[in-house]
């Protein structure tokens, strides 16, 4: 398989609300977010993601910069570090990297 999706998850302080965003990464440009929500959406990206058995990931900071990411846009270079991490924290629990992320599978352990 040569996408995946991972969804994050938070309680944002301020609206004590869930928060989730899902991202799908194809191997090639940098992962795209492809969902956000609060509250009854959230819960439902959630849902979807449970129901496709799509690793879930709890990070409440990168989950809010995240979510300030428009929807179909890549993530910024910036956050290049903290979400390949997390694709390598769902791809151990898959086994299903990409070619191109196996060759450096050895940077995120």
């Amino acid at each position: 398989m040569n996408s995946q999706n991972d969804s994050f998850e938070n309680k944002d302080a301020n609206e004590k609300r869930l928060l989730a965003v899902a991202l799908h990464y194809s191997g090639e440009g940098a992962p795209q977010v492809m969902a956000k929500g609060y509250g009854v959406i959230g819960e439902q990206i959630l849902k979807r993601a449970k129901e496709h058995s799509i690793p879930i990931r709890q990070d409440a900071q990168l989950s809010g910069l995240l979510a300030q990411v428009p929807l179909g846009e890549e993530i910024p270079e910036s956050l290049y570090l903290a979400v390949a991490e997390v694709l390598a924290f769902a791809y151990r629990l898959s086994s299903s990297a990409p070619e191109e992320m196996e060759e450096y599978s050895d940077l995120t352990k």
